[in-house]
C-alpha cells in the first residue's frame, strides 16, 4: 500500500490501481489535486479542516465514478448523488476495490462544554494496516500497524495523546493534524511522544507530498 501525506489531516492510500483519499479539508492546499485522482473519499467528520465541501462537491460532479463515505451530517450536506455518497457509522465494514474498511468511534473529542461535539468516525484500513481516527482518541478493537496521530488543535493534549498511543499499541506512528504547530513544536512533540519518549513507539514526520510504502 502506497501512503501519501498531504497537509494537515489529509492522506491518500493507493493499492492495485485504486486510490482512497481521507479528509481533504480547507487546511489542505492540495485537496482538489488529491481528490481529482481518487476513486473514493472518506470523511471522518464535518469540520472544515477535514471536509472541504466545495472540493468534494466539484469532484462528485466532475468524476462520475467517485464515491464518498462519511457520517450522516456530511451526507446531508452533499446529497446522495445517485447513491455514490453513503453514510457510515461505527460497526460498519465495507470493501472498496482491493481495500477493506471498518468504521470506529462515534464522537469528536471534547473541545469545551460550550462547543457541540459532532459525529466523528475513524477508518481502519485492511484489518489494521492503517488507522485514521479523525478528531478523536478512540481506541479501535483491533491491532494497528500504523496509527495516524493528531498532534495539534483545540482539542488535543500531549498527555492524552501519549495515553492513546499506549492504548492502541501501534507498531509505528505518523504525525497528522499538525498544521497548528510550528516546526519546533512538531519536533518537540515527536520527541515527547516517540520512541525515546512517553510511548516507546517510532514516530514519523512527513513533509506534505511525501509518499511511503506501508
Amino acid at each position: 500500500m502506497r501512503f501519501t501525506k498531504y497537509a494537515h489531516a489529509c492522506v491518500a492510500l493507493e493499492k492495485d490501481g485504486t486510490r482512497l483519499v481521507i479528509d481533504p479539508g480547507t487546511f489542505t492546499p492540495e485537496a482538489a489535486e488529491a481528490v481529482s485522482g481518487a476513486h473514493a473519499v472518506l470523511i471522518t467528520h464535518e469540520h472544515f479542516d477535514h471536509f472541504d465541501e466545495e472540493v468534494v462537491s466539484s469532484a462528485l460532479q466532475a468524476q462520475p465514478d467517485l464515491h464518498v463515505y462519511a457520517p450522516t451530517p456530511v451526507v446531508a450536506t452533499l446529497g446522495s448523488h445517485d447513491g455514490r455518497v453513503r453514510a457510515v457509522a461505527a460497526g460498519d465494514t465495507f470493501p472498496f476495490g482491493p481495500f477493506t474498511i471498518t468504521v470506529h468511534g462515534h464522537r469528536h473529542a471534547l473541545i469545551h462544554e460550550d462547543i457541540p461535539c459532532p459525529d466523528n468516525v475513524g477508518y481502519l484500513v485492511d484489518g489494521g494496516v492503517l488507522y485514521h481516527p479523525g478528531d478523536a482518541y478512540f481506541v479501535p478493537d483491533a491491532s494497528v500497524h500504523t496509527l495516524l496521530l493528531p498532534t495539534s488543535g483545540p482539542w488535543t493534549k500531549l498527555g492524552e495523546a501519549a495515553d492513546y498511543v499506549r492504548a492502541v499499541k501501534p507498531e509505528q506512528i505518523i504525525q497528522i493534524h499538525e498544521l497548528m504547530l510550528s516546526d519546533l513544536g512538531q519536533q518537540s512533540t515527536a520527541t515527547l511522544l516517540g520512541e525515546n519518549g512517553l510511548t516507546g513507539t517510532p514516530i514519523t514526520r512527513l513533509t506534505p507530498g511525501t509518499t511511503i510504502q506501508l
